[in-house]
């Protein structure tokens, strides 16, 4: 648990400096630049939700699975 408390705290903390920078360093507009990070979060969001919705269903049927006695 640690572990992987650590690294989702490094990955979060690498996404925002990663942020930062692209902010500073972009030579788009900035209206460009806030378009296309808002289609790069609206697209993790999305990945984010249809992993969560798979890992939902395969927590279910192994739930079902111990509960009809099949493990």
């Amino acid at each position: 648990m640690s572990k992987t408390c650590s690294f989702l705290k490094g990955a979060i903390l690498g996404g925002i400096i990663g942020s930062i920078l692209v902010l500073l360093y972009t030579p788009f507009t900035g209206e460009e630049c806030q378009s296309s990070i808002r289609g790069y979060i609206y697209n993790i969001q999305n990945e984010v939700r249809r992993a969560g919705e798979e890992k939902r269903l395969e927590l279910e049927r192994e739930l079902e699975a111990l509960r009809s006695g099949e493990k």
